[in-house]
């Protein structure tokens, strides 16, 4: 098949659960492939997939975001594309350094309690089942990161529910797949209620300041501390929460199939911090949760031997260059031993996910417990995941916790 078909085939219900034989033909056809000029490619000019071009259009800073055409008419749109995630540069920079600052080897050392804490009494919870399987998912992979940033950031914990509403509402929007107007206007209007939140939020933190991201903005905001307006300030924690979460909870709900799937693995992390640290890398490598991105040419421009006139997006797909056979050998086995370049789920360069760091931190303090906790854990059910390519991961997985080993 070429570039076209196994993006066609990639985009269908089939490509979407399972899109790795598509990455792989991709893959066959070289690192970079252009793709036809016709109308529905809209501005995509080409697809890559090896990892060095990906890895060296993301660290260029003048390949840059190209925001759709009518984006300030739109509030999910309005709000991506003043986040630091979506903006370009100056304004990238100005946005990323006040952020930045809060995601300090301190601030992550003290949320290594409260990373116990939460593992610790949803563990607990799971323990009550008894010998009735529990949703990962719903009791573990979701809660822990949710409840993690919303601490951290400064989100009552009593909204979480709510918010979850709005944010896969936000979700089901950014997939391939979900530019219908029916998701257009549902994540409208879960931006416009996530604004109000947080315009009521910082309201409270400036008359009543705690030791949380919030109060720390906000009293940077208002002394001119940092070059950041409400509106961005609003934008940003948005999309900072949105993005630290969700990723993590696909790493979790990822990476447990396959760590019960590699028993030898799973038994020894418990005891082995660097296996740990390796598998948590490895898990992010083969099972990405952000599957491609897209950067537009500052000008006309050769990638990989094809010619890329400015201004047209080359995608990206990530979760593929994870996978590239000549960076990764068997690059479908799980491997925590292996050895090559880092992996490019959180990406690379300007936009590196800050929050990159805590998913890391979590995942090395909580899956060591949970494997501990239920050693003989086991999955009851095929997983289900989410559909989606842009944020892929799996949204239910039913397991049976075991006999409680030991506390």
């Amino acid at each position: 098949m070429d570039a076209e078909q196994l993006l066609t085939r990639l985009y269908s219900d089939e490509g979407r659960q399972d899109p790795y034989p598509c990455y792989a033909g991709l893959h066959a056809l070289g690192p970079i492939t252009a793709l036809p000029s016709r109308p529905e490619h809209r501005a995509v000019a080409a697809v890559a997939v090896g990892y060095d071009l990906v890895d060296e259009v993301l660290r260029d800073p003048e390949w840059y975001k190209q925001p759709p055409p009518d984006w300030a008419e739109q509030e999910i749109l309005r709000t991506l594309q003043t986040s630091m995630m979506f903006v370009n540069p100056p304004d990238h920079g100005r946005m990323r350094r006040v952020f930045a600052g809060a995601f300090t080897p301190r601030r992550l050392g003290t949320l290594e309690p409260v990373i116990l804490r939460v593992a610790g009494e949803l563990l607990d919870r799971m323990a009550e089942a008894g010998s009735s399987a529990v949703d990962f998912v719903t009791d573990f992979a979701y809660p822990l990161p949710a409840r993690v940033m919303a601490e951290f950031i400064g989100i009552p914990e009593t909204d979480l529910s709510w918010y979850r509403e709005r944010v896969d509402r936000i979700d089901e929007y950014l997939d391939v797949a979900g530019k219908t107007p029916q998701r257009l206007t549902a994540a409208n209007t879960a931006a416009a209620e996530l604004r109000a939140f947080y315009a009521d939020l910082l309201a409270h933190r400036r008359r009543t300041p705690g030791e949380d991201l919030i109060s720390g903005l906000v009293g940077a905001v208002d002394t001119g501390g940092v070059e950041l307006t409400d509106d961005e300030l609003i934008s940003n924690l948005i999309v900072l929460f949105n993005a630290s979460f969700v990723t993590t909870v696909y790493m979790f709900s990822n990476g447990l199939p396959l760590l019960l799937a590699h028993p030898q693995v799973a038994a020894a992390l418990p005891g082995d911090p660097g296996l740990t640290g390796r598998s948590v890398d490895e898990i992010l490598r083969l099972e990405a949760p952000v599957h491609f991105l897209a950067r537009a040419a500052p000008r006309d421009s050769v990638l990989g031997g094809i010619q890329i006139a400015r201004d047209q997006n080359v995608l990206l797909v990530i979760a593929a260059a994870n996978r590239d056979p000549s960076r990764f050998p068997d690059p479908d086995r799980f491997d925590p031993h292996r050895s090559g370049p880092p992996s490019l789920a959180f990406g690379i360069g300007p936009h590196y996910c800050l929050g990159a760091a805590v998913s890391r931190l979590e995942g090395r303090l909580a899956l060591p417990r949970l494997l501990s906790r239920f050693p003989r854990m086991r999955i009851d059910e095929p997983p289900t995941y989410s559909g989606s390519l842009f944020l892929r991961g799996i949204d239910k997985l039913l397991v049976s916790t075991g006999r409680e080993e030991q506390r």
